[in-house]
């Protein structure tokens, strides 16, 4: 049976070097989905990568859209019965020059919301041993987090709905000016990676409970420092930042684990390593 790889955010950066991996990586006959929120610029990565041994198809998906992920696995479980690999890749910039108060609703609903709009809609159509992959930061650590607020993201007890609450409450709280009073970090980047590894946990738990024999491995992952247009304004050396195709290769790792394998699940990984939630 062909396999079926889906990617957010495709048409730049790391989404398009993971695209480019998994052409690579998969066989002819396999299909691979680049999926962006513009259908001009994901149609130009197309053009841009060229012929492929794999069969390689443009799909849109806007992250901050529920109609546009509910059609978009509506669309792939009637053509393949399912997907094999699904990598969350798409993620909203922060901007230095504008107050974090005035982003940050943008900023949660595209990384946070829109990963849980991902796991809602592509869970359900996850093929035997299939891979899901949201791609997150090293900040996604429950430990960089006060000790008070780690109950909003109880990994053991959530949903899904409650990981999602956490965020939207705290959002409320950095637009209201009582964030910093409650003990939210001042990158409003930390909170947001929390956020999507905990629900990426959250996932890889109700995976575990509902398709137990399935192989089914949900994860988070974090790249590493990328030298892309949304990084290079945050920091001033650059020197050992990886580029998009070299941060790809590990993140291609672990989206294509064999069948059979049992971990990593429900992890943060980088470089190959788990690391530590608290």
């Amino acid at each position: 049976m062909a396999r079926v790889a889906v990617v957010t955010g495709g048409n730049q950066g790391l989404g398009l070097a993971l695209v480019r991996g998994l052409c690579a990586a998969l066989e002819p006959g396999d299909i691979v989905y680049l999926t962006a929120r513009s259908e001009a610029r994901g149609r130009a990565a197309l053009a841009e990568i060229g012929p492929v041994a794999p069969d390689l198809r443009f799909e849109r998906i806007d992250v901050t859209d529920t109609a546009t992920v509910a059609a978009a696995a509506g669309a792939m479980q009637a053509r393949h019965g399912g997907v094999d690999i699904v990598i969350s890749n798409a993620a909203a910039r922060i901007g230095r020059e504008t107050a974090p108060a005035d982003q940050v609703a943008a900023f949660v609903d595209t990384n946070n919301h829109g990963t849980c709009r991902m796991l809602a809609h592509f869970l359900p159509i996850l093929r035997r041993d299939a891979r899901f992959l949201v791609v997150a930061s090293s900040f996604g650590r429950l430990q960089l987090l006060p000790t008070h607020l780690h109950p909003l993201f109880d990994v053991a007890t959530a949903s899904l709905d409650g990981i999602e609450a956490a965020m939207e409450g705290y959002a409320a709280a950095l637009r209201g000016g009582t964030a910093a009073a409650e003990g939210w970090p001042e990158w409003i980047n930390v909170p947001s990676k929390i956020g999507q590894v905990a629900s990426a946990k959250v996932a890889a738990r109700l995976v575990q409970a509902e398709r137990p024999h399935d192989g089914i491995l949900v994860n988070a992952v974090c790249p590493g420092l990328i030298d892309t247009e949304a990084s290079r304004p945050w920091f001033d050396d650059m020197s050992s930042a990886q580029s998009p195709e070299q941060a790809a290769v590990d993140v291609l790792w672990l989206a294509l684990l064999p069948g059979g394998a049992a971990q990593p699940q429900g992890e943060l990984v980088q470089f190959r390593k788990v690391l530590s939630w608290r």
